[in-house]
C-alpha cells in the first residue's frame, strides 16, 4: 500500500514539474537585454568598490559616535561628487528614546585608553590607539589601579559569592554585558577585563572579538569601563592568577564616554521618470568598529558603486532614467533603519497603501570565498510576504554564475545558495508585517573574521564585490524599467517558479500523510490542506506583485490566467491528498468540530500597536519573572515569533494565525500560539478584540 501511495505522489509531482518546465523562460534569458548586461559588466567595478571599502574601514563607525558621523559625511561627499542628489537625516541617540519598540543606543566617544600590568611584571598590555576593539563600547572614562581577580565566565551569581570583587578589576570570559551587570553594577567591581576562551579563540589566539552590549536606560549613569583582550592575553592573565600570583593592573579610559549622539542615515536618489513616487530601496549598514571591512564596509561600498554606475550611465545617455525611483540608504544597523522608517510613515508596501515596492539589503558581500571557505547566501523574504523580487534576484544570480563559468580572469568559482528567510540585518525591518516591503538580503556566511580584528580590507575580494553589484544592480534596474514584453516574460517566470514551490509544498504535505498513523490521517490531511491553501495564496501574491511594477493590460490578463491555473492546480492537489488518505485506509469526515482551545482562539482577533519587528527583548522584558519562565520551554523555543507577529494583521483570529503559521513552518499547538499572543497583549504590543 505504501508503494502505491508513493507512486501517486511521484506522479503528481511529475505533473507539476512538467508544467513548470513548459512555463519557464529559456535558460539563455537573464531578464535584462544583453546590451544592458554588458554595460553593467563594463561599468561596475569591484576594484573601485574595494578602494571605498578601504576608505570606509578607516573610520571608527560606532552608532552615535563622531567616527560614524565622519564616515557618513564622507559618503555624502562621494555621492555629491558623482552628481547624485544626496543628504543626511539624523535622529537622536541617547540611550533612552525609542523608535517604535527599538530603544536607541547612546552616543559614545573616547579619546584614549591604556591597560598596563604593574605586578608581577611591569608591562604594556593594550591601548585604544593600537586597537579600538580593545575597549568595550560604551565604556565610561575613569582610572583604576587595582588587583585583578578571576571569576571564570562571570555570568552567574555563584561566580561572585566565593570571590570578593568590590573595587577590583574582574577577569571573565562570558557574555560581556552579563559580566558587567553582575561584576560592576551588582557586586561593585571597578572595571572588567574580558577575553574569549572558545574554539575560535583557540584557533586564532591573537584575534580580538568586537562584541557590543546594549546598556539599559537605568544603567547608563552607573557604567564604568572594560577592556577586551585576545585569547592569548587573557589566558596568560588567567594562568598567572590560577598559579597564585598577585596581578595588579593600571587601567585608564579618557574621553566623554556616553553622550548625546545621533543616528545618521545617508540618503541618495535617482528619481524615476514615469512613476517617481514609487521606489526601490537599497540598504547597507555603515556601522562597525574601525578596520571592519567585510562587515559592512563591503555592502556600503557596493551600493555606493552601484549608485555611481547608474548615475554615470544615465548621465552619459547610455541608459535612460529608470521609470521608478531608486533610493540608497546607508544606515546604523537596525536602530537607524527603524528610526528612519519611524520618521517616514509613508514607507510601506503597496498592500498597505504605500509606494515602496522592494528592498535589497547588502551585508558582508566582499568575502573571499576560497580564503574563508564561504558562499553567498541570497536570503528569501519570509513566508508572510511574497514578491516577484525573489525570482528576479535568483535569475540575476544565475546570470552571474554563467559569467564565472566562462571568465578566465575570475579568481574563484562563484558559490551561492538561495536560503529561507533568517534575520540578523536590516531586511527584517522592511519585511515586517506592518511595513510589508519585500526585502531580500545578499551576504556571505560562514566567515570566521566577522566581528573580529581579522576582518580587514586586504581579505576583501573585488571579484566577489562585483558579482554582488551585478546581481543587485541588475535586479533593481530590471524591475524599475520593465517594458510590457519583459513583464510578460517575468509573469511566466514567476508562474513557473510558483509551480515548483507548490510541488515542494505538495511533497511536504504528502510526507506528513505517509508518516502519520492511520488514526491521525484526517488531522494531518487538514494540516496538509492548509499548506496547499497557504502556498496558493503566497504564489498568487507573488504573481500579483508584478502589476505593481508594470500594470499594463496584457500583463494583468496574463497574471489572471496564471492565478486561475494555480488555483485549479491546488484543487487537484487537495483532491489527490484526499485520495492518498483513503489509499492508506483512512477516512475523511470533513468535520468542522473544534476543541475548546480552538473555539477560544477563534473568538479573538489581535491587532498590532507598533510598526517594525519587535525589539529582541520583547515581550519578555515587559513580563513578570514568573511569566518569562515560559520562554525557556521547548514549545516556546521552537516558536517562530517573527513570523507569528507578521501574521497579526487585525483581520485574522488567533486560530487563523495558528493555521497559517503551521502551514508556513510546521504544525504548532494552538495553545502555544495563544499563549504568546496573550503575552503580547500583556506587554501592550497588541490589543485583543473579541469576535461577534
Amino acid at each position: 500500500m505504501a508503494v502505491t501511495f508513493r507512486i501517486l505522489v511521484r506522479l503528481l509531482l511529475t505533473g507539476l514539474t512538467t508544467h513548470a518546465i513548459w512555463a519557464a523562460p529559456s535558460a539563455e534569458s537573464f531578464l535584462l537585454d544583453p546590451e544592458t548586461l554588458t554595460l553593467f559588466q563594463q561599468e561596475l567595478s569591484g576594484e573601485l568598490a574595494k578602494d571605498q571599502v578601504v576608505a570606509i574601514a578607516g573610520y571608527h563607525r560606532i552608532q552615535g559616535s563622531p567616527g560614524y558621523a565622519d564616515a557618513a559625511r564622507y559618503l555624502l561627499q562621494q555621492l555629491q561628487g558623482f552628481g547624485l542628489r544626496a543628504w543626511i537625516e539624523s535622529f537622536p541617540a541617547e540611550g533612552r528614546i525609542t523608535y517604535q519598540t527599538w530603544r536607541s543606543p547612546p552616543g559614545w566617544s573616547i579619546e584614549s585608553a591604556e591597560l598596563r600590568m604593574i605586578e608581577p611584571d611591569d608591562e604594556f598590555i593594550v591601548s585604544y590607539s593600537e586597537s579600538v576593539m580593545s575597549v568595550m563600547t560604551y565604556s565610561q572614562p575613569g582610572h583604576v589601579r587595582g588587583e585583578l581577580v578571576y571569576v571564570g565566565a562571570g555570568t552567574s551569581d555563584e561566580a561572585y559569592q566565593a570571590t570578593e570583587v568590590r573595587g577590583k578589576l574582574v577577569l571573565a570570559s562570558g557574555d560581556q554585558g552579563t559580566v558587567h551587570r553582575l561584576a560592576v553594577l551588582k557586586y561593585g567591581a571597578a572595571a572588567v577585563v574580558h577575553y574569549l576562551e572558545d574554539e575560535l579563540a583557540a584557533e586564532h589566539p591573537d584575534m580580538l572579538r568586537s562584541l557590543v552590549w546594549r546598556p539599559r536606560p537605568e544603567e547608563l549613569d552607573r557604567l564604568t569601563f572594560g577592556f577586551k583582550l585576545t585569547g592569548r592575553q587573557g589566558l596568560r592573565l588567567k594562568n598567572l592568577l590560577i598559579g597564585g600570583k598577585r596581578v595588579v593592573l593600571d587601567a585608564t579610559v579618557e574621553g566623554r564616554g556616553i553622550q548625546f549622539g545621533s543616528l545618521d542615515v545617508v540618503v541618495a536618489e535617482i528619481t524615476g521618470s514615469e512613476r517617481p513616487e514609487q521606489a526601490l530601496v537599497y540598504t547597507a549598514h555603515l556601522d562597525q568598529p574601525k578596520e571592519s571591512a567585510n562587515d559592512n564596509a563591503s555592502g556600503s561600498a557596493a551600493i555606493l558603486d552601484i549608485a555611481r554606475t547608474l548615475q554615470s550611465l544615465i548621465g552619459e545617455g547610455k541608459l535612460p532614467p529608470p521609470k521608478l525611483t531608486l533610493r540608497f540608504l546607508w544606515v546604523p544597523s537596525l536602530f537607524g533603519t527603524m528610526a528612519y522608517i519611524d520618521a517616514h510613515a509613508e514607507i510601506r508596501g503597496p498592500e498597505l497603501g504605500g509606494a515602496v515596492l522592494a528592498n535589497l539589503n547588502l551585508d558582508t558581500v566582499g568575502t573571499n570565498l576560497e580564503l574563508h571557505h564561504s558562499r553567498m547566501n541570497i536570503t528569501w523574504t519570509p513566508q508572510s510576504i511574497s514578491s516577484a523580487l525573489t525570482d528576479v534576484v535568483a535569475r540575476m544570480a544565475e546570470f552571474v554564475d554563467s559569467i564565472g563559468r566562462v571568465n578566465t580572469d575570475t579568481h574563484s568559482n562563484f558559490n551561492y545558495r538561495i536560503i529561507p528567510f533568517e534575520g540578523g540585518s536590516d531586511h527584517v525591518i522592511f519585511n515586517d508585517g506592518m511595513i510589508r516591503v519585500p526585502a531580500v538580503m545578499l551576504g556571505h556566511w560562514p566567515d570566521y573574521t566577522q566581528h573580529t580584528s581579522e576582518d580587514t580590507a586586504e581579505k576583501i575580494d573585488p571579484v566577489e564585490l562585483k558579482r554582488t553589484e551585478l546581481i543587485a544592480a541588475g535586479a533593481f534596474w530590471y524591475l524599475a524599467s520593465l517594458s510590457e514584453e519583459q513583464s510578460l516574460e517575468l509573469t511566466n517566470l514567476v508562474a513557473a517558479k510558483a509551480q515548483e514551490r507548490l510541488a515542494s509544498d505538495t511533497q511536504r504535505a504528502s510526507d506528513w500523510l505517509l508518516e502519520a498513523p492511520v488514526n491521525r490521517l484526517e488531522e494531518m490531511y487538514n494540516e496538509g490542506k492548509r499548506v496547499i491553501s497557504f502556498g496558493l495564496e503566497r504564489e498568487q501574491q507573488a504573481l500579483n506583485s508584478i502589476l505593481q511594477f508594470s500594470p499594463s493590460g496584457p500583463t494583468r490578463r496574463l497574471v489572471q490566467m496564471w492565478n486561475q491555473a494555480l488555483s485549479n492546480q491546488s484543487q487537484i492537489i487537495i483532491r489527490t491528498l484526499q485520495a492518498l488518505v483513503r489509499q492508506r485506509g483512512g477516512s475523511l469526515s470533513f468535520s468542522q468540530e473544534r476543541t475548546f482551545e480552538e473555539r477560544e482562539a477563534a473568538s479573538w482577533i489581535p491587532s498590532r500597536l507598533t510598526r517594525g519587528p519587535l525589539a529582541t527583548d520583547l515581550p519578555q522584558e515587559r513580563l513578570s519573572e514568573v511569566e518569562r519562565t515560559w520562554y525557556e520551554t521547548p514549545e516556546a523555543q521552537a516558536l517562530d515569533t517573527y513570523l507569528l507577529v507578521n501574521f497579526i494583521d487585525g483581520r485574522r483570529t488567533v486560530l487563523e494565525i495558528r493555521d497559517v503559521l503551521a502551514a508556513a513552518t510546521e504544525p504548532v499547538s494552538v495553545v502555544t500560539v495563544h499563549h504568546f499572543i496573550r503575552d503580547l497583549a500583556r506587554a501592550r504590543l497588541i490589543e485583543l478584540q473579541q469576535t461577534n
